[in-house]
């Protein structure tokens, strides 16, 4: 794509970019994929509103971003978009307003005559005459009359530095050499179809060599792939010293790109709020409170009301004493710094006592717990309103981020230069906050210290990080660094539990419900949970969640959900199911049938999971959180 002329070829959902494929990931069209270019190509020029304001989230993007020596973030913007773009496509486009992408892989097939060539090789041609239809952007051979389609060629190579390079047909034709015939060859890709594996021949047509894309598969097969280029296409950068090996990878794998997400609840500033952590949260606010009339002019402003909480003299020594860190005063270091902690004010906003005022952005009421319900739930809440920013800070590949042990991924930067900004987005919608018995909670989890059933999962999440550790990780290395601990395992099951069963009664599919989990630590016991509508259109907003925390819906609900789990058609394989060693899966008895819910619901990723710290599946109840009376 040259720049000053940009083609519209397609369009995605916000959250898409964010947790699907955005920077640097492969979005399939239907005629050929496109790779999602840097920050440097985003252009906001002409837009309006396009700035996501949560200080929390924004201090927590900069806390996580100097971790890898990243400079500061300013803004978080959503997605560059113009209204009216349908109507008028072409004014749209040449104003450049859009997500950048180039195509990726840049090595194209023929779908008549198989021929394999560079984008850039004028074999093929860029079609897209009607701008209104942008699913119909296409490359066509002119080979034969109608001019077939020509597709990308599937095959690139990957490293866990988070490289991104194509596959280099040419050179494993010839084993490395020069084609004796011509420099540049054009070749043919023959794919022979079958279970097994890839079974596909390239042919240079100017010499005849041959070759299988088998030879490059498997542990065999790196041996004859080239050292790693340190590519970043959505960059244009090269890294020469990469010293990890190549893999070969089927364009659009699901291990190709993972993103690195941080996401936040806009909440009510609290009155007991620690000064340091508010300016930290509030900086791009309160950074020019350096003098009582500054904080005077600010606090007689609707949006700066809070400020009349906080006595001025103070509140101006924290401005001046978080400039002082800023501007590297202190002697602090990158490798110093803590990541934030997003959860916290969230719990204790959620389980306050009074509840808190309502704002545009939050509103919360509390309901009767049932009788037969108070065994198990201490407090039971309709979150009325509520938002959620969500924010992309990079990504990696082959091996997923893990928020616990940043070291287990590599993470890649989402632009070559310094950027003042990174994408967001937001969302807005309702949920239900549940809060466990702190007492029912901390004597099951005594019981769970001597459970062989927890015990297994235990063994299973050291195998988990033994197994992924990798030649990038040196000195010590915790294999139980990151475990979530016992009380997340049986809170997760339970979200989910109560996800699936939500989503038949109100409305809402799983896939447009999230889930907040509030564990705590062994330092900070929690016990909430948080489900709520995650989705960025109306739908999330209509009051049929919170209308089931209501009696009699939400008895009915939890013993539903319990009454599901105690069955599932995949017993006995999913009820006896353990992660016995030398598995590292990190799931008990659950399955698509019974636990497993979409990968945009669940905050990490179907793990952690077992009904059995919920219901009886066999004769060892006494691992079962769930009072006797709510047990089917």
């Amino acid at each position: 794509m040259s720049t000053g002329h940009f083609r519209r070829v397609g369009a995605a959902r916000p959250s898409h970019l964010m947790y699907t494929a955005g920077v640097g990931a492969l979005i399939d069209l239907p005629n050929f994929s496109v790779l999602v270019k840097g920050l440097e190509a985003w252009s906001h020029t002409g837009l309006t509103d396009y700035v996501i304001d949560e200080p929390r989230l924004r201090t927590a993007v900069n806390r996580s971003l100097q971790l890898y020596g990243a400079s500061q973030i300013t803004e978080l913007r959503s997605a560059p978009w113009m209204e009216g773009a349908d109507n008028s496509p072409k004014d749209w486009a040449a104003q450049g307003v859009g997500v950048p992408v180039t195509p990726f892989p840049q090595w194209l097939r023929c779908t008549a005559c198989n021929l394999l060539a560079p984008i850039d090789a004028q074999a093929f041609t860029f079609v897209n005459n009607n701008p209104r239809t942008p699913h119909e952007a296409k490359f066509v051979h002119d080979c034969k009359p109608g001019k077939p389609l020509a597709v990308a060629a599937r095959f690139t190579l990957v490293c866990t530095n988070g490289h991104l390079d194509e596959f280099p047909y040419a050179p494993f034709v010839h084993h490395g050499s020069p084609c004796t015939k011509m420099p540049r060859p054009l070749l043919r890709m023959k794919d022979h179809g079958g279970n097994q594996a890839a079974n596909v021949t390239l042919e240079c047509v100017a010499c005849g060599e041959q070759r299988n894309i088998r030879d490059a598969m498997g542990e065999r097969g790196r041996r004859n792939l080239p050292a790693c280029r340190g590519r970043h296409p959505h960059l244009g950068t090269y890294q020469p010293d990469c010293d990890e090996d190549a893999t070969l990878m089927v364009a659009g794998a699901s291990n190709q790109w993972f993103p690195m997400t941080l996401s936040a609840l806009a909440l009510p500033p609290s009155k007991n709020a620690n000064l340091a952590d508010l300016v930290e949260e509030r900086w791009a606010e309160l950074q020019n409170v350096t003098s009582r009339a500054a904080y005077d002019l600010l606090a007689k402003m609707p949006p700066y009301a809070y400020l009349k909480d906080y006595d001025a003299v103070p509140l101006i020594a924290a401005v001046e004493a978080h400039q002082t860190r800023l501007d590297g005063k202190t002697g602090s270091t990158a490798g110093a710094v803590v990541p934030a902690d997003l959860l916290s004010p969230e719990w204790e906003m959620l389980s306050s006592s009074p509840l808190p005022d309502a704002t545009d952005d939050f509103a919360m009421e509390s309901v009767t717990v049932p009788d037969a319900l108070t065994g198990l739930f201490a407090d039971v809440r309709q979150v009325q309103r509520l938002r959620e920013a969500r924010a992309l800070i990079g990504f990696t590949r082959l091996d997923a981020p893990d928020p616990e042990a940043p070291e287990i991924a590599t993470p890649v930067r989402l632009a070559r230069t310094s950027q003042s900004w990174v994408p967001a987005s937001e969302v807005r919608g309702e949920g239900i906050f549940l809060r466990v018995r702190e007492d029912v909670m901390a004597e099951w989890e005594d019981r769970m210290q001597k459970s062989p059933a927890m015990q297994a999962h235990r063994e299973a999440f050291a195998r988990f990080r033994t197994n992924r550790k990798s030649d990038r990780l040196r000195g010590e290395f915790d294999p139980m660094r990151g475990w979530p601990g016992e009380r997340y395992i049986v809170l997760h099951s339970l979200s989910h539990l109560l996800i699936r069963t939500i989503s038949l009664e109100c409305g809402y599919s799983s896939a447009s419900l999230g889930e907040r989990i509030y564990a705590g630590d062994a330092e900070h016991s929690r016990t909430g949970i948080l489900i709520y509508t995650a989705v960025p259109d109306s739908e999330g907003t209509l009051g049929g969640l919170v209308s089931l925390a209501e009696e009699p819906h939400f008895e009915r609900i939890v013993r539903r959900a319990l009454r599901d789990a105690a069955r599932c058609s995949s017993d006995p394989l999913c009820a006896e199911r353990l992660p016995r060693d030398p598995a590292d899966y990190l799931h008990g008895a659950a399955c698509h049938v019974c636990l497993f819910v979409s990968e945009t619901t669940c905050e990490r990723g179907n793990r952690f999971l077992d009904r059995r710290f919920l219901v009886p599946l066999g004769d060892e109840s006494d691992q079962v959180l769930t009072p006797v009376g709510l047990r089917p």
